[in-house]
């Protein structure tokens, strides 16, 4: 008698370049000005780190931002990983209410959808919770997204587990994409995201590259 598939189990579970979309949530200044569960200089990092392994892979990505004019502009560093998209303001206070998310993601037509956001009780467990439940396979990434306190950020991470969203942090999602390092053509950009996000493991792979005198350009594609 077959067994019913697990669909968070087995190779189809794995995030890939077609398979997902990326949704960065409220990355702003006020957001930041709350932030206690990780130092904002860690999630930045991470955010940045994440947004750019999206581009290399070409996962569609959508920057938003809520009440803009109040609480501040998207993060610099993150904005200009994607400067010709201008983030969605929205009033929502949960993404997966503003009708312009929904529209873009069933455009993408993906069914795994990546977030991360500020803060993870709020902003990050609203959307995540809700699109679970209708249907999508939601991944939040943890590292790449903060809560007002520790306790706030857990308890909202073990809330979405509870309704079925896997979490991850951001390193594993440009890993899984990757998945091959046959796969020559995007391990120079992934190897330059490393280095300049991945603390030791970065200064590790630099260090590797410079033994070998082959140090990888993004822009020339060596």
């Amino acid at each position: 008698m077959a067994t019913e598939k697990n669909p968070k189990a087995g190779l189809g579970a794995l995030l890939t370049p077609d398979n997902c979309a990326l949704i960065l949530i409220d990355h702003q200044a006020f957001q930041f000005a709350g932030l206690r569960s990780h130092d904002s200089q860690t999630v930045i990092n991470n955010v940045v780190g994440l947004a750019k392994a999206a581009k290399v892979f070409g996962v569609p990505t959508l920057l938003t931002t809520v009440m803009e004019d109040r609480g501040g502009l998207l993060l610099k560093q993150l904005q200009e990983v994607f400067p010709e998209q201008k983030p969605l303001d929205r009033t929502w206070i949960n993404a997966w209410e503003d009708k312009n998310v929904i529209e873009w993601v069933e455009k993408t037509g993906k069914k795994k959808i990546v977030i991360a956001a500020l803060w993870s009780e709020i902003c990050l467990a609203m959307p995540a919770i809700q699109a679970a439940g209708e249907g999508y396979e939601v991944y939040v990434v943890t590292d790449a997204s903060g809560g007002v306190s520790l306790e706030a950020h857990e308890m909202a991470i073990q809330r979405m587990i509870m309704a079925g969203v896997v979490p991850i942090t951001w390193g594993v999602f440009g890993a899984e994409l990757q998945r091959d390092w046959a796969r020559t053509d995007t391990v120079p950009e992934l190897a330059n995201t490393l280095i300049d996000h991945s603390g030791n493991v970065g200064t590790s792979l630099l260090w590797e590259w410079q033994l070998l005198a082959t140090v990888p350009d993004s822009s020339s594609g060596v």
